[in-house]
């Protein structure tokens, strides 16, 4: 798309940095009340990335919320979850609907909802610098222009932009993996409607249908363990040794890349104390481990309550206090198991505990959601009083 803004010192209203799910929700938000928003998203299509692609109720609350049905775009439901270690298996049912749709086909979804809303989205063109001042923020293009702004929204997801690297986070050793798969037509049929959680020595995964019978393979390791293994080729072939369910889910299938995408550092356990007037969403303002499959539900969230406090004329600050007083419980909680989940003695634990107490399961997958109270919803915009979700 051609940028509207050939001169330099160009002046929007909001400036979003970054077209993933935070990002596009934020956008959308601000942009559907009045607001000019310019989108700013460094590559020229939606691609994947390391993601669960995950999305619990909460998430889907939200996408309603602005005209996206995940179902329409060929999201697979998802009901129970099975938890296997070596040769040992677990399952229950999930205490809620949830769904799985790639992050492909959700991020092109909401870019151009985010247009259709009346959102400037440039795409190709990355924020190369970006600095604050009295009269707000002034972002140096890649294509050579200069944007002000007084408000920028933060959304570059699990990459740092230069001058605004985040902290590392409770939990920073692991190194994410994903690749996506065609099963045999049984095995599709076993997985159907399921999340497997698979855990390994040093690590963890899930596995899951997503549109078209495809299946989305993710996990995270210990970045000394992949180290001494060699690569990805020897984890690889060392989880499936160690996982017999995963290994017979797999067999006959065939991998749909050459190589898996790959992602580091994670900073699981992060919440951002920044007080700098950037308004940071989804994994820029908090990174929940990835087995509670919550992160697209807290990117939607953050982008929706910081939308929402903005202009209700709040602070940064405050808005980012908010978040965190919502998300300690849960984070706290999803951090220390991600914890124990890496280590010999973790795994062992949490099979024996969920055989014992298959409801656990369920218990522990409501424990590390957004609390409900928390949900923002279309009545709670201070501008659009009386909206209804999907109006």
């Amino acid at each position: 798309m051609a940028s509207p803004y050939r001169n330099a010192g160009c002046q929007t209203d909001i400036l979003v940095v970054g077209g993933g799910p935070a990002g596009a929700m934020a956008a959308i938000s601000l942009a559907r009340v009045g607001r000019r928003v310019v989108l700013v998203e460094k590559t020229r299509a939606a691609h994947h990335k390391v993601c669960g692609e995950f999305l619990s109720r909460e998430a889907v609350h939200y996408l309603r919320q602005i005209g996206i049905d995940p179902l329409t775009l060929g999201a697979e439901g998802i009901r129970r979850v099975r938890v296997s270690t070596g040769g040992k298996i677990v399952e229950s049912p999930l205490p809620f609907q949830a769904l799985s749709l790639s992050r492909q086909v959700l991020d092109e979804s909401l870019l151009v909802r985010a247009v259709a809303e009346g959102c400037i989205v440039l795409r190709g063109v990355a924020v190369e610098s970006l600095v604050g001042g009295r009269g707000g923020w002034a972002a140096t293009l890649s294509n050579g222009e200069t944007l002000q702004s007084p408000a920028v929204f933060l959304a570059t997801g699990k990459h740092d932009l230069r001058g605004f690297q985040r902290p590392p986070g409770k939990q920073s050793d692991l190194i994410g993996f994903k690749l996506h798969w065609q099963l045999t037509p049984a095995q599709i049929e076993d997985l159907r409607d399921a999340m497997d959680l698979y855990l390994f020595p040093g690590g963890y995964g899930g596995l899951s249908l997503i549109e078209n019978d495809a299946a989305n393979l993710c996990l995270v390791v210990r970045r000394n363990v992949l180290g001494s293994l060699g690569g990805w080729p020897a984890l690889f072939s060392a989880i499936l040794e160690s996982n017999r369910h995963l290994r017979q889910l797999l067999k006959g299938g065939e991998p749909l890349w050459a190589q898996p995408l790959a992602v580091s550092p994670i900073p699981y356990g992060y919440l951002s104390t920044s007080d700098d007037g950037l308004w940071r969403i989804g994994d820029q303002a908090a990174v929940i481990p990835s087995f509670t499959g919550d992160g697209i539900s807290i990117a939607l969230h953050s982008a929706a309550l910081a939308a929402r406090m903005f202009l209700a004329g709040e602070t940064a600050a405050a808005y980012h206090q908010t978040l965190r007083d919502q998300l300690r419980r849960s984070m706290t909680l999803a951090t220390w198991l991600s914890r124990a989940a890496v280590t010999t003695s973790g795994r062992a634990c949490a099979l024996s505990a969920a055989r014992l107490f298959p409801a656990l399961m369920g218990s522990v997958a409501a424990a590390t959601r957004i609390p409900s109270r928390s949900l923002i919803s279309r009545h709670d915009d201070p501008l659009r009083p009386g909206l209804a979700p999907g109006d």
